[in-house]
């Protein structure tokens, strides 16, 4: 399988980024690091968005949309990765990507 193909996987799902991140140690290459530090971050941070908005819409029933609207605003960022990794471009996720881009050192 080929480093690009791994990229591809990656974005996938958190098992796709695992798997890539495994084969990724036999055999490294720079943009397989690149999406899977992408992914990771993007991955985090929506963690870190749902968790905060889930609790923000507990407390004021109101602002519901909010957990909608980042919903969408996330899938639309990963779709940019996914893209950019099927293209083999070590391109920034928009807004987000260039955050990711020197973090999580134990990838490489």
């Amino acid at each position: 399988m080929s480093n690009k193909d791994l990229s591809v996987i990656s974005y996938l799902t958190i098992f796709g980024w695992l798997y890539a991140y495994i084969k990724g140690k036999e055999q490294p290459d720079r943009l397989l690091k690149y999406h899977l530090r992408q992914f990771l971050g993007l991955f985090l941070l929506s963690l870190v968005v749902n968790i905060a908005v889930g609790i923000l819409t507990r407390l004021i029933p109101g602002i519901s949309v909010l957990s909608y609207l980042s919903g969408i605003a996330f899938l639309i960022l990963w779709i940019f990765g996914l893209l950019n990794a099927i293209n083999g471009v070590e391109k920034n996720i928009p807004l987000v990507g260039k955050f990711f881009e020197n973090k999580f050192a134990f990838i490489g």
